[in-house]
């Protein structure tokens, strides 16, 4: 027997005592997920050394690519999709020998036994990869078949429940309901008037006619505004030691309320914030909309050097936009 016959060998032995020793970790036939149940698993330990910096990258092997991972190195890959057995990833997470073994001692870094039995299936399934799940597009999907329960999204949770065993919690009372959609809406307890209003109004639309009244009050934008508030850096100061009053920093907050309770659509909300002085003929209203360009950290103290905090401004703005708007953490471009 030659000697790559006789590893051969050794690693099918190490397979099928690993598929006996580990066979309980996951349910029978369950579908492994990359970004759930793979994805964590390589960044905690392989990408360091198998990813995307060059710098780092051991073998010139990248394992956050699927063409990289599977493909053909000089008769070995390192991920034989449905093939745990031929795949260089998995005997190496298997191996004893710790010239070989993967992740190396030396990392500190260790793959636990549900770890290794996740990436055999996970080969064993195809070893398919998944886009980052917010780049994957929405699909229209059919929900179950439950005509006694005749909202959509409660069928998919009423579905799940019973999947589960799990009875349902019997319907709120009126005075619960009144309280709920009061604080949801508003923020604020209803008065025990209304309460009082709700639980004796025998119409049937009479809960509709609650959330109207409560989207026409102020205080539905100054609940929900805070929310965008928060997402724009807002305050009504500059920071920094001194942290400077901003005297008229106000109006931008009262036009984010204001444009909730006028239900200002969101593009038109967009843009007056971030161009709302470019419109023809723009509106003070839409000009003080460009105060979210205004919101960053700023510093008038003396000494300070006004272009290294200009700059800083600029790349707070930029970040402010893109993770407000697009949900992308634009700060690593800085460098």
């Amino acid at each position: 027997m030659s000697k790559h016959q006789s590893i051969q060998l050794q690693r099918h032995l190490i397979y099928t005592v690993a598929f006996l020793l580990f066979p309980g970790f996951a349910i029978a036939g369950e579908k492994i997920r990359f970004n759930r149940d793979v994805l964590p698993i390589l960044a905690e330990t392989c990408f360091q050394c198998h990813g995307l910096d060059k710098g780092t990258r051991e073998a010139d092997l990248r394992l956050d690519q699927r063409d990289a991972a599977i493909a053909d190195r000089d008769g070995t890959r390192a991920i034989a999709p449905g093939h745990p057995e031929d795949s260089e990833l998995w005997q190496r997470i298997i191996s004893d020998d710790e010239t070989l073994i993967m992740p190396p001692p030396k990392t500190g870094r260790k793959l636990t036994e549900k770890n290794r039995e996740t990436l055999r299936l996970w080969i064993e399934q195809g070893a398919e990869y998944e886009t980052h799940w917010a780049f994957i597009p929405p699909q229209q999907v059919t929900p179950p078949e439950l005509p006694e329960t005749p909202l959509a999204i409660d069928r998919f949770v009423r579905s799940r429940l019973q999947q589960e065993g799990i009875s349902p919690a019997p319907p709120a009372d009126r005075q619960t309901i009144i309280r709920r959609v009061t604080l949801d809406l508003t923020g604020l307890p209803p008065s025990p008037l209304e309460v009082d209003a709700f639980v004796n109004d025998p119409r049937p639309d009479a809960y509709e006619r609650v959330v109207d009244r409560l989207l026409t009050s102020p205080h539905f934008g100054e609940r929900w505004g805070r929310w965008w508030l928060d997402l724009a850096h807002y305050a009504d100061s500059d920071g920094y030691l001194q942290d400077f009053i901003r005297p008229v920093a106000w109006r931008y907050r009262q036009w984010v309320v204001d444009a909730f309770n006028r239900d200002l659509s969101f593009d038109q909300f967009t843009v007056e914030q971030l161009a709302g002085d470019l419109l023809p003929n723009a509106s003070t209203s839409q000009v003080i909309a460009t105060g979210f360009l205004r919101n960053t950290l700023s510093n008038r103290e003396g000494g300070a050097d006004l272009e290294e905090y200009r700059v800083r401004q600029v790349i707070d703005r930029t970040n402010t936009i893109g993770t407000t708007w697009m949900a992308l953490t634009t700060g690593c471009a800085e460098c």
